[in-house]
């Protein structure tokens, strides 16, 4: 099976991830989703539904493969994001758009309801958009053939993974809510209870068709409730675009949407009228015919109730439909019987392993996502284009308003493991209790298991409660009747561990007759006992009614604590029954919303509580009432809020200061952060009381659990802008956070990105310390995505999302900070004195230029960061720096002179940085062309050899890149234009210099060569212009001075430049051969490069031969004389033992190319000299010369291979 290679991540949710991806060995890219596997149901729909379907309005299956943890769907790419994208960038589209989407939209689902598919959930997010605007359907996990029962066939998918009949009955339950799309466009029929429809998708497209054109549904509301009476009994208002300046709807558009959005579904439009309606301009004339069949089974669904089909006869084996020779066209509603499910199995890894091998990851470093993509009812399997702007770029394209950012960052204060409750009766890490034992045999009742109670007769289960509390309320007090009592209280302590059972008991009479002996127990060993079955019944219920007396139980324990307060033994046997009960209150009273007075806690069960957390108290009964506090403050409901005093906070801090057990220190801090998610003032009280230092330094805390809740605690309070200015200012703070990036949890390093964001939101300069502190490195770190395979844990997921808020904010910022740095330096300009003013804003804003260096040079940020912006305020900058250098703007003076030439340094070093990679020079080559490289010209002429020679060799690369780049369609213009502009720019400003240039010492030479090298080899007309600058003789003098270096970078820039004039048809070779024949007679007896004896030999024939050397065609002779003398020039000065002539001889093919003729000039000559003739030519060149080693005669050997093969397709 052939593998894949994975791009970058387009999408992702909970339990998928898309990614854009490409099969090995071919060109074809694709959108690869991968879902964990207990979405199997959702997904085997989808495949079962659309793996036949080829249609340009339906997203194309492909494939689909199992690994060993994972589903992988292979489907079309889309790449122009989702419709829901579209609507929310545009807010309302005109009329016409809603036409042409509306035919695609109706396409698509004619072509499903002609194979009696129903896609059951329209929504925008499930519509998605190809490169050309092309719509097509997607995310099929809700769809269903006409008539199925949907939580039937998820039922049967799921069960058949698991295995067992017995578990089916309970998945159908299961996933009645997994069935369940946006009910936003759902028909009323649906909402009352009917099946979906034909009639019931039409209802769902005309509300899409109206929210494309006004922006919103025709039905909206954020309560459920409210919704539904809207749709069931409200009719819609004509649909308003927000824009007011658009022109209002049609009136056949509102006809339209009458039709489609009858509450009646007889009334609805049919196929037939749809495809007719005057709206679409006849679009679909071709179509009346089909849409019969469509009519037929709508009256069908609107005037009968048929039965649902049986699930299991509704799965089909491809193989079989492919047997039978389905085509594309035919209804469906028969074709996916299959009897076992098994049979329909996605692909599976080469010999049955199933391993994540093959997907394989890009090498190419892929940028952040944002949004989450899942497959699941109520949410879009949507991908999209990272170059389109759309829901997953939303983040990172900058995009995202302070708003929105401040609000998603306060939805990641918390996450789940900050609200974790474990029980505080029977908690091993507060006290070891021993097991509970009962002898079956002195128990005057049937001993039933939990399994039994679950499922005894009503009568039997009144009969069983009768006994208990029959032996409970005994009154004889032998002591064989209280070790009876007590062996039945551990019976009940053993059954209570089960909810349902716990649940039933809770809500018996048993329970108010175990508070009653709670009070009058002859003895504390059954009081305790007692005690302890009431919080194990409060611990695992699951539902409190409303007559049931918890708060008389709560306050009797609380009676009872305070009149034994100490009897710390009891306090110990107490305390976690009244938490548990306490607990029970808060979290239903959380579940119903509203405040219940039956359930009102006491003051003084806080008071007693409140008094178990002080100092003296033992380390039992302190954990167990901060267990208490922490379980409670996690509900929000009233019973949390009692718990909220000016002093909880520092008494939960001396706990966690003073205690040596490391699990009552976890919990005290826990307890603390949960208090402070309700009132963030009880942090702020631990601040004012121990400082701010002190708690600053706890995050250097060794226990995990400590660092995290404690950034939790920090990032509460920086949200609600407590001692946000001295937080923000605190350097140490923030060296303490970045450290904390070194952490293996990735909670803490999540909440680690959080704080820092927040103080980056109100403090930039804290930017050039985090970044000077290798922020940039770690976010890399954490950016690199999970290689696919491994679980996604929820941990990742959240240091995902807080990653990407920062980098969507570093990202915001940054136009910001050079927005600074231009106001600052455009203040200044042309000033050799600047104010005070403008001294303090220079000294604050250009030593932020860093964070433009470290930003650039970072894989995340760099496609972000450079843009076209961008690029115009760096070259903004290079213009201000060009005034600072020419002496015309003073900053020497405000800021230093080792800040200024540091400033100046970092943005030089910055485009150094950019222009590594070309493609962003190719994507705005003339924001360069005309913004930075004339200030990189000018700076050619600077005082400073630093920034001289620093800025040439920027414009030489630049230059080189931006010569040999190619443009597709569309940008050839632009790229004439900028070309021109660039051989403007050089000619007029840089051509006049080089006479300067050239003479100074190296390396400044080697890089206007090079410079001259890429405007020569590409444009034809800069040869002219070096001849009319008259560099040729300085070009010459170059070689003169380098002749005793002839492998360094300036040699091969002269003779890479030679080249490149001599091979211009246009170049004037009498001048080049004057220059060349000057310099050998200067040299006589010196060893020149090779390349310059073949340039003279060349010049030197055709000057002095020239009625021989050359045919008609100004070509080099086909005399074989001729040639072999050409040859023997060649080699004659090779003849030495210099092993640097051995090396340029190497190069000699790579570098200088002799002429070529083309079929048509070797046909035209007068004689063709035969291969034979050639090979002996060159064969009877010496293979080694006197005193030459092997090396020597191996290197004459290649030469002669290489040159032959040439020489033969000159001649023949």
């Amino acid at each position: 099976m052939e593998n894949f290679i994975l791009y970058e991540e387009i999408g992702r949710g909970s339990k998928t991830i898309v990614y854009k991806g490409r099969r090995k060995g071919t060109i074809n890219f694709v959108a690869i989703l991968c879902t964990d596997k207990c979405k199997r149901p959702e997904i085997t729909n989808w495949v079962r539904l659309t793996h036949e379907i080829k249609h340009k309005n339906i997203v194309t299956f492909h494939e689909w493969y199992e690994t060993s943890n994972h589903l992988w769907l292979v489907v079309e790419l889309c790449t122009g994001g989702s419709l829901k994208t579209v609507i929310a960038q545009d807010e309302n589209l005109p009329e016409d758009v809603v036409r042409q989407f509306g035919i695609d939209l109706i396409s698509g689902l004619h072509h499903l309801h002609k194979l009696g598919i129903l896609f059951c959930d329209i929504s925008p997010r499930k519509i998605l958009l190809e490169g050309p605007g092309t719509l097509k359907f997607s995310n099929f996990c809700l769809a269903k053939v006409e008539g199925e029962n949907l939580e039937e066939f998820f039922a049967l998918v799921a069960a058949e993974e698991g295995g067992g009949d017995n578990g089916e009955n309970v998945l159908k339950k299961s996933m009645k809510s997994r069935v369940k799309g946006s009910p936003v466009y759902t028909a009323p029929e649906v909402v009352r209870g009917a099946d979906f429809s034909i009639s019931s998708d039409l209802w769902s497209l005309g509300c899409l068709l109206y929210e494309m054109f006004s922006g919103k549904p025709p039905f909206f509301s954020e309560s459920i409730s409210e919704l539904t009476e809207k749709i069931l009994c409200e009719d819609p208002l004509p649909p308003i675009p927000k824009d007011s300046s658009r022109p209002k709807a049609s009136s056949d558009f509102i006809n339209l949407l009458d039709g489609l959005l009858q509450r009646d579904p007889q009334k609805r439009l049919t196929w037939t009228r749809l495809l007719q309606h005057s709206f679409w301009k006849k679009a679909f004339a071709g179509a009346d015919q089909e849409s019969s069949v469509e009519d037929l089974t709508l009256s069908r669904n609107t005037m009968e109730c048929s039965g649902p089909q049986d699930s299991k006869e509704l799965l089909q084996n491809s193989q079989s439909r492919q047997a039978k020779g389905h085509k594309s066209g035919q209804p469906l509603g028969h074709s996916f019987r299959l009897e076992n499910p098994t049979e329909f199995r996605p692909k599976s890894t080469l010999e049955g392993q199933l391993n994540e091998s093959m997907f394989l990851l890009s090498s190419r470093p892929t940028p952040r996502t944002s949004t989450a993509v899942e497959v699941s009812p109520g949410e879009d399997m949507t991908h999209c284009s990272p170059q389109k702007t759309s829901p997953l770029t939303k983040i990172t394209s900058g995009h995202l308003s302070q708003q929105d950012l401040e609000s998603q960052m306060r939805e990641l204060i918390y996450m789940d493991s900050d609200l974790v409750v474990t029980p505080i009766i029977d908690n091993p890490k507060i006290m070891k209790q021993p097991p509970v034992k009962f002898d079956a045999k002195i128990l005057h009742l049937p001993t039933y298991s939990v399994d039994k109670l679950l499922f005894l007769k009503d009568q039997d289960w009144n009969d069983f409660l009768q006994q208990v509390c029959s032996q409970i309320d005994s009154t004889e007090k032998s002591m064989g009747a209280s070790r009876a009592k007590l062996n039945l209280l551990c019976y009940l302590c053993v059954v209570a561990g089960h909810q349902e059972v716990a649940t039933r008991l809770l809500h018996s009479p048993l329970f108010q007759l175990l508070i009653q002996h709670l009070r009058i127990a002859p003895n504390w060993d059954i009081r305790a006992k007692v005690a302890r079955v009431i919080g194990l019944l409060a611990s695992h219920t699951t539902e409190l009614q409303e007559n049931t007396p918890v708060v008389e139980a709560i306050v009797l324990l609380t009676e009872l604590i305070r009149e034994n307060f100490r009897n710390s033994k009891l306090k110990q046997c107490l305390l976690p029954t009244l938490g548990e009960l306490i607990y029970l209150v808060a979290t239903q009273e959380e579940k119903k919303k509203n405040p219940r007075e039956c359930w009102a806690v006491p003051l003084a069960a806080y008071t007693v509580l409140m008094r178990c957390l002080r100092e003296g108290e033992e380390r039992v009964v302190n954990h167990m009432a901060a267990k208490i506090i922490e379980n409670v403050c996690t509900t929000f409901s009233a019973q949390a809020q009692g718990f909220i005093t000016g002093e909880i906070g520092p008494i939960l801090w001396y706990l966690f200061r003073h205690s040596t057990a490391d699990s009552l220190r976890i919990t005290a801090v826990s307890a603390l952060c949960r208090i402070t998610r309700h009132s963030p003032t009880a942090f702020q009280n631990v601040i004012e009381k121990v400082g701010l230092n002190s708690v600053i330094n706890s995050l250097a805390s060794a226990i995990c659990k400590v660092q995290q809740y404690m950034l939790t605690l920090f990032t509460a309070m920086l949200s609600c802008g407590i001692h946000l200015q001295r937080l923000i200012q605190e350097k140490g703070f923030v060296s303490t956070i970045i450290r904390l990036l070194d952490s293996p949890s990735t909670c803490i390093r999540a909440k680690a990105f959080l704080v820092l964001l927040y103080i980056l939101i109100y403090n930039r300069e804290m930017l050039l310390l985090s970044c000077q502190a290798r922020l940039v490195m770690y976010i890399e770190r954490d950016s690199r995505k999970t290689t696919p395979g491994k679980e996604q844990q929820s941990g990742n997921e959240y240091l995902s999302k807080c990653l990407d808020l920062l980098i969507c904010h570093i990202v915001q910022e940054l136009p910001r900070i050079l927005g600074d740095i231009l106001n600052s330096l455009a203040n200044v300009s042309g000033r050799k004195h600047p104010s005070t003013v403008q001294v303090k804003q220079l000294k604050m804003c250009l030593p932020l230029m860093p964070i433009v260096l470290h930003l650039v040079t970072s894989q995340v940020f760099r496609p972000q960061v450079v843009t076209e912006e961008f690029l115009f305020s760096y070259g903004t900058i290079l213009s201000h720096i060009k005034s600072v250098d020419s002496g015309e703007t003073n900053i020497d003076g405000a800021i230093g002179l080792t800040a200024s030439e540091e400033f100046i340094k970092i943005t030089l070093s910055a485009f150094e940085a950019i222009i590594q990679y070309p493609i962003l020079l190719k994507d705005y080559r003339s924001t360069v062309v005309d913004y930075i490289l004339p200030p990189l010209v000018s700076l050619v002429q600077s005082q400073n050899v630093e920034w001289r020679l620093f800025s040439l060799r920027l414009l030489s690369e630049t230059t080189s890149l931006l010569v040999n780049q190619e443009f597709g369609d569309g940008k050839e213009k632009a790229s004439v234009d900028s070309d021109s502009n660039l051989l403007a720019l050089i000619r007029d400003v840089l051509l006049p210099q080089y006479e300067h240039i050239l003479v100074e010492p190296d390396p400044v030479p080697a890089y206007a060569l090079k410079l001259l090298v890429a405007m020569t080899e590409h444009n034809p007309t800069f040869t002219r212009l070096v001849e009319e600058s008259k560099l040729i003789p300085l070009i010459f003098e170059v070689t003169l001075e380098h002749q005793e270096s002839i492998l360094g970078n300036t040699m091969q820039s002269v003779i890479a430049l030679l080249s490149n004039l001599v091979a211009c048809k246009n170049s004037n070779m009498e001048l080049l051969y004057e220059q060349g024949k000057c310099l050998i007679e200067l040299l006589s007896d010196q060893v020149l490069p090779i390349h310059f004896f073949i340039l003279y030999s060349m010049e030197s024939r055709k000057k002095n031969q020239i009625d021989t050397i050359k045919n008609d065609k100004e070509d080099i002779t086909t005399n074989p004389t001729e040639v072999q003398t050409t040859i023997t020039e060649y080699y004659k000065h090779l003849y030495t033992n210099k092993l640097e002539n051995l090396e340029e001889m190497d190069k000699f093919l790579d570098i200088y190319t002799l002429p070529r003729l083309n079929q048509e000039e070797v046909e035209s000559l007068n004689r063709t000299t035969p291969g034979s003739e050639i090979e002996a030519i060159i064969n009877s060149l010496p293979t080694k010369s006197p005193g030459q080693d092997e090396f020597t005669a191996e290197f004459y050997q290649r030469y002669k291979e290489e040159l032959l093969p040439f020489l033969q397709k000159l001649f023949q």
